[in-house]
């Protein structure tokens, strides 16, 4: 994990607890944990990058994007490895210093694709057999946060120095 520098996150399942509200007039509303977040702001901070994919479009997600800065965002009903392939070539990586953090069947080329593969509890057994890591943390509760706090103690960031 000390070698990583993208982390790529699924949003449905991982970022979010798989459920969407949709009211009669078509609004629609996501639940993301503030716990995910910081970590996110934490792990950009000591320069690693983050990125969300999705192959359901949803105006939530852009707006929890957009509150996190994250610039690196995809949601299309496509092949997420195009995804990781166009962001790997972006920024000049080896595969060794993404990862991939899904937690159903379609993230499953990416995640095969990746250095470090993070699954979260729930997903297809398929998925959790290709997984190095399955976190403790429900998606949605703060997996997203499990596992980025283990990238930051592997690079030697204990929890006290992180807001440093």
């Amino acid at each position: 994990m000390r070698k990583l520098k993208l982390i790529i996150f699924d949003v449905d399942g991982v970022l979010t607890d798989n459920t969407v509200y949709i009211g009669p007039d078509g609004y629609e509303l996501k639940r993301f944990s503030i716990a995910d977040g910081l970590g996110m702001y934490l792990a950009r901070k000591h320069g690693l990058q983050i990125a969300f994919v999705s192959g359901r479009p949803s105006l939530s997600t852009t707006e929890r994007a957009k509150e996190l800065q994250v610039a690196d965002v995809f949601q299309e009903p496509t092949e997420k490895l195009d995804f990781y392939n166009q962001l790997k070539a972006k920024y000049a990586l080896s595969d060794e210093e993404i990862a991939f953090v899904g937690n159903d069947l379609v993230d499953l080329r990416a995640m095969r694709a990746t250095g470090v593969a993070v699954a979260a509890p729930g997903s297809p057994e398929a998925v959790l057999k290709e997984a190095d890591y399955v976190t403790k943390t429900r998606g949605g509760f703060g997996a997203a946060r499990e596992i980025l706090d283990l990238i930051l103690k592997a690079k030697g960031i204990d929890e006290e120095k992180q807001l440093d």
